[in-house]
């Protein structure tokens, strides 16, 4: 297929680009980076790149960026300002905010405006979607929270879902994404490796994590097949509470993992932002059950095993 991609340029899109290639799939490439800003490990010659911001107005209005979208089959939109990584300031609530709401909101306007033939759109959003509780098990069918980011998933979602009506939607809510060179796990592995790593606030929230390149293969396959649609939770089988978590980080690192991150710490880092840390979800991924997806880490003694072997090369 063709495709158009959208916040593909970061650490998800570092592996799933060369997974969409070597699929067989164009891709159009649409980032604000520069592309002398892009790496990835493999340079790919058949990657058109587009130097846009695609939660602009004017740039779906006239261009590259809509010749651009004509020419595709489908989109990957999985365009955002990272959530967890500043404080959570007005003006940095409002970037999280348009940074998605209005790519989303432009890109189907230009589907639209211009007839665009777009058999699929998938599009991110996260299992923030659902608040965050100590005891509650979240599934697809669960209710949106009240928290700033649920509000903010259940308005990117309802946006999406705004599409016209001879195009197949996917929503996939992700979870924590388990990698060695970003997300979550990139910030802390060397923490841990230095023999300070130990869990965040109380330990007793959970985490709702996925290896990176499960994600990757749930997201390319909601490409190719056409009984793939609705909503699905991008979250392994088996969430963990956060004191587990640093266990089996520990152990598989060979690494103590006793010292407790202050949760007040975190909290003067990110303001508001640090309640989906220390709060944390239970999400389950039913609906992959149900369509019996097959994830190649299920489980995260072996997800962690695998990344640290990597690093460590």
């Amino acid at each position: 297929m063709r495709l158009l991609l959208l916040g593909c340029t970061g650490f998800i899109g570092s592996e799933l680009v060369p997974r969409l290639i070597h699929s067989g799939h164009q891709i159009t490439l649409v980032s604000r980076k520069k592309i002398s800003q892009v790496n990835f490990e493999d340079n790919f010659s058949n990657v058109t790149f587009l130097e846009a911001n695609p939660s602009s107005y004017t740039s779906w209005q006239k261009g590259n960026l809509i010749n651009a979208l004509r020419n595709s089959d489908g989109v990957i939109n999985l365009a955002g300002e990272p959530i967890a990584e500043k404080r959570w300031t007005q003006k940095h609530c409002e970037e999280i905010e348009n940074s998605r709401l209005n790519t989303t909101k432009y890109l189907l306007e230009a589907i639209t405006k211009h007839k665009a033939d777009i058999k699929v759109i998938v599009n991110g959003s996260a299992i923030g979607f659902y608040g965050t509780s100590a005891d509650a098990v979240f599934n697809e069918n669960s209710l949106p929270g009240e928290d700033f980011l649920a509000r903010l998933c259940n308005q990117w979602e309802n946006i999406a879902r705004t599409k016209n009506k001879k195009t197949r939607l996917v929503i996939i809510r992700i979870g924590i994404v388990l990698e060695k060179d970003g997300g979550a796990l990139g910030k802390i592995l060397p923490v841990f490796r230095a023999g300070f790593g130990g869990p965040i606030g109380n330990g007793m929230q959970w985490m709702s994590w996925i290896h990176r390149t499960d994600l990757c293969q749930i997201i390319d396959n909601a490409v190719i097949n056409k009984h793939w649609s609705g909503t699905f939770n991008g979250v392994s089988p088996n969430p963990v509470q956060m004191i587990d978590f640093s266990k089996i980080l520990g152990r598989t690192l060979h690494r103590p993992s006793l010292l407790p991150v202050p949760g007040v710490l975190l909290k003067i880092l990110l303001g508001e932002g640090a309640k989906i840390v220390l709060e944390g979800q239970k999400v389950s991924c039913s609906h992959l059950n149900e369509i019996g997806f097959k994830f190649l880490y299920p489980d995260l003694k072996n997800a962690l095993e695998t990344i640290v072997k990597s690093s460590s090369k």
